[in-house]
């Protein structure tokens, strides 16, 4: 048997508070997605962009299952891919900006 988060296993609040934390994280996971996607548009690292998408795809599956193993599920992929080697490095913007130059495309 499941547990599932409309179910009053949950002792204390009869589900309701755990879908609402659900909410709630699935929440940040779209924020952070977005910020990873705005990112990926301005420095074009694939790594951004499959980050993000790992993001985006977990937070929509807990909005739509309103249940908290795809954001656990999510977040450990993230993690996977980071110690894959696929994280851009800390600094994206490279060395101008450290020399207070414009970033330029090609």
């Amino acid at each position: 048997m499941s547990v599932r988060v409309n179910d009053t296993n949950y002792p204390g609040c009869g589900g309701w508070c755990v879908t609402i934390a659900v909410y709630f994280f699935a929440s940040l996971f779209v924020v952070i997605s977005v910020l990873m996607f705005w990112a990926y548009g301005r420095v074009r690292h694939y790594g951004l962009f499959v980050m993000a998408l790992t993001y985006g795809a977990s937070a929509g599956l807990a909005f739509v299952l309103a249940d908290w193993w795809p954001l656990a599920l999510g977040f450990a992929l993230v993690w996977v891919l980071r110690m894959a080697g696929v994280n851009p490095d800390d600094d994206l913007l490279g060395r101008a900006a450290k020399r207070g130059e414009k970033r330029t495309t090609k």
